[in-house]
């Protein structure tokens, strides 16, 4: 079966000439103004492929954002206006006005932090379903890409991975969390943090960057594919919660750190002499930032544990047409 990259590489890849950037990046680049360019990505979300039907309305306002301003975040952009194509069942606005308030307070509480303005989209009858376009401003020439790692370079995350993977474990039964562990976990998993303000500091410092929403394998496969690279991961160096920490000695929870996805946060490579500034970086924004691996010449991942001995380790990532 192919995977949603195989159908958009063999379908909709086109030659786009009048583009700085088209697709196979967290968001497209256009010539803005002589000081400007424009980030622009887009991203779906579909009832019980992406969120569970009785979710939260608010929070999924929320994420339903979050998960755009994310892609701005990858590309360093600031976020400034979006579209929303929403399909409504009739049931749903028939016979709960609520939900649409709370929806939209959940989406319009998050646009505001960010000064992001709704300039248009379209409303449908039909199974749920929210597409959201987001456009930003990015420094002409500095947006950080896939494509820009260099050996040598440190790669580094954002955040602590697993604990959104982790909670839909649990609300899927496959695994039982104490409530003070999903107190920890669920929060990751229903109201995502684009870490926007990070991505901007981080134009200066990092080589190259992608906002780990598929796993970290996964995300992290694309900045070597893209930049025609290997790396090293030391996987007991990925930060995660003490609930993760708890959980290591299961597949499962490895699965959640390594490849479980709805993370959100920044994977970027920077050079080695940048560490003190990305360590002063973190302590600034109250953010961890933690160096995972190196960049190195060649092609493939390479997992170690503690003592220094290679991992094998089959699943990347997320993909909705092999999940």
């Amino acid at each position: 079966m192919s995977s949603e990259f195989d159908i958009i590489q063999r379908y909709f890849t086109r030659p786009t000439p009048r583009a700085i950037l088209g697709g196979g990046d967290d968001a497209a680049l256009i010539s803005y103004t002589a000081t400007t360019d424009l980030a622009i990505s887009t991203d779906t979300l579909v009832v019980d492929q992406h969120f569970f039907a009785d979710t939260d309305p608010c929070k999924l306002g929320h994420k339903a954002l979050a998960v755009n301003l994310s892609d701005m975040a990858a590309m360093g952009a600031v976020p400034r206006w979006s579209t929303l194509a929403l399909t409504l069942p009739a049931n749903l606005v028939n016979m709960n006005s609520d939900w649409l308030e709370a929806f939209t307070e959940g989406f319009f509480t998050l646009a505001n932090k960010y000064q992001v303005e709704l300039i248009g989209g379209d409303t449908t009858c039909g199974p749920l379903n929210i597409g959201i376009q987001i456009m930003g401003e990015v420094p002409k020439g500095k947006a950080l890409r896939r494509s820009g790692a260099i050996p040598g370079d440190d790669i580094w995350i954002s955040g602590h991975l697993g604990n959104a993977a982790l909670a839909l474990a649990h609300l899927q039964q496959r695994i039982t969390l104490a409530p003070e562990e999903l107190a920890v976990c669920l929060p990751a998993l229903d109201m995502p943090i684009a870490r926007v303000e990070l991505g901007q500091r981080l134009i200066e410092l990092a080589h190259s960057a992608i906002d780990i929403s598929d796993g970290l394998l996964a995300d992290l496969g694309h900045i070597l594919e893209c930049s025609h690279v290997a790396a090293t991961i030391h996987v007991e160096k990925i930060a995660c919660s003490w609930v993760m920490q708890k959980y290591l000695s299961l597949p499962l929870a490895i699965d959640c750190l390594l490849a479980g996805g709805d993370d959100y946060e920044l994977c970027f490579t920077a050079p080695e002499i940048k560490f003190a500034e990305i360590a002063r970086l973190s302590q600034e924004l109250t953010i961890p930032l933690t160096r995972i691996g190196k960049i190195s010449q060649g092609e493939g991942l390479l997992l170690l544990d503690s003592n220094g001995n290679a991992i094998t380790y089959e699943k990347k990532g997320y993909d909705h047409f092999l999940t």
